[in-house]
């Protein structure tokens, strides 16, 4: 005679979403630091690139999209590249790091 079946374990579960907090509720470790790209410079172009960042429990940019567009692409672009480079201080909800997105601005100004 076969021995009953064991009953299949639990479903771990689900990880949380990205909790969307406040870009002053997260601290930078260290901030972005774009590099004005040249050729922006020689056109004149500036503008405001407002970025969506999914900060992870280790606080790494762990996904990063543009939800305001500068109107230049290639400020856009230096903006996700500089925030790649980006680290935060983890999110801290009842005593554990939790994963959260906010709202990053980078302003291209000349000066």
């Amino acid at each position: 005679m076969a021995a009953p079946a064991l009953p299949a374990p639990a479903p771990a579960p689900a990880p949380l979403p990205p909790k969307p907090v406040s870009a002053s509720a997260v601290q930078y470790l260290r901030p972005p630091a774009p590099v004005y790209p040249v050729q922006s410079k020689r056109l004149g172009e500036r503008g405001l690139v407002v970025l969506r960042v999914v900060v992870d429990v280790q606080g790494r940019p762990k996904q990063i999209s543009v939800e305001q567009s500068s109107g230049y692409r290639r400020l856009d672009d230096e903006a996700v590249r500089a925030m790649r480079e980006a680290r935060f201080k983890p999110y801290m909800e009842d005593g554990q790091p939790r994963e959260v997105s906010v709202p990053a601005p980078i302003n291209f100004e000349m000066e």
